[in-house]
């Protein structure tokens, strides 16, 4: 897929009814030469929309207009492009447990939770977030995460977590403010209410730090799963992660998890990960595929807006 194909492709399937700004954005970048030139002088990995327009957002540069983001974006490039080189898109959206929650609620209780492509960890405090799918609210904690469920019914309750651990090539630490600034900037700009529930999300990890390992998550997981307690049931669980490593990286990292004691949960994009047999999903957005032990059981929303249960 060309540069071009992948930010209109960015713009039709994810941005489009979720982020005016980005859906107008991304399909001006994908007919605009110059700053594709650009794009193109980066690694693959690197030419990615989310990482553009958090990093222009970063520095202060406007993503409203897509006139103004072209002219910011050639007058700026050597800024833009060493943050570009030194970053990645590390999206910790605490909304996403709340389609995680109709698995771990189903495990063997208590849980040690692991999560690979940890960010700063916020996914790791599912038993601290509220959520409320349709009328029927889970938990008393802070923030309350909003999600439509379909095929499934709400779980009865939090699960119960004695550890969490999670590994990242590039941890972020929330009670750095630098840090919670990138995480900020990778918010879409009309979305007011994800960046209150970073706050929120972000006091709690704060006040109760993980463990947050600098690590590759195939050379490092095993000794970081060797740090779970026994007693507790492990689960290795990512969302939207693996989409970032090369095929056989990948499949490195499937060989490995899939030989590990406990269950894994993986919620990545169709075609990520192999599966055998996946039903139609409900709509043309951008949706992600949730499954447990590579058992496909859902169709899921980027940001845990929704989970279609047909497992």
């Amino acid at each position: 897929m060309t540069t071009a194909q992948t930010y209109a492709n960015f713009s039709a399937r994810e941005a489009r009814g979720v982020s005016p700004a980005y859906e107008r954005l991304s399909l001006a970048v994908s007919g605009d030469d110059e700053v594709l030139a650009l794009l193109d002088g980066l690694p693959p990995a690197k030419r990615q929309p989310n990482l553009l327009f958090g990093v222009v957002r970063l520095l202060g540069g406007p993503v409203e207009d897509p006139a103004a983001f072209h002219d910011y974006t050639l007058a700026n490039w050597p800024r833009i492009e060493a943050q570009i080189r030194t970053r990645a898109t590390q999206t910790n959206e605490a909304g996403r447990c709340a389609v995680l929650l109709p698995v771990l609620a189903t495990l063997p209780q208590p849980l040690a939770l692991l999560e690979v492509g940890a960010s700063a960890g916020l996914c790791l405090y599912p038993d601290r977030y509220a959520y409320r799918y349709g009328d029927h609210l889970i938990g008393d904690g802070a923030p309350v995460l909003d999600c439509e469920a379909t095929g499934v019914l709400p779980p009865l309750m939090v699960p119960e977590v004695v550890w969490r651990g999670g590994l990242d090539l590039n941890p972020l630490d929330v009670t750095d403010p630098a840090d919670v600034a990138w995480l900020d900037a990778l918010i879409w700009p009309e979305h007011a209410h994800r960046r209150a529930r970073l706050r929120t999300a972000a006091a709690v990890a704060a006040a109760d730090p993980p463990l947050l390992v600098r690590g590759d998550l195939v050379d490092d997981l095993p000794a970081l799963v060797e740090r779970a307690p026994a007693e507790a049931t492990l689960v290795v669980f990512h969302t939207s992660v693996l989409y970032q490593l090369l095929p056989a990286r990948r499949a490195a990292f499937t060989d490995l998890v899939r030989g590990l004691p406990g269950h894994w949960v993986s919620n990545e994009a169709p075609g990520v990960l192999p599966y055998d047999d996946l039903p139609e999903p409900p709509d043309d957005a951008h949706l992600n595929v949730l499954a447990l032990d590579g058992r496909p059981l859902g169709w899921t929303r980027g940001h845990g807006q929704a989970v279609h249960w047909f497992g």
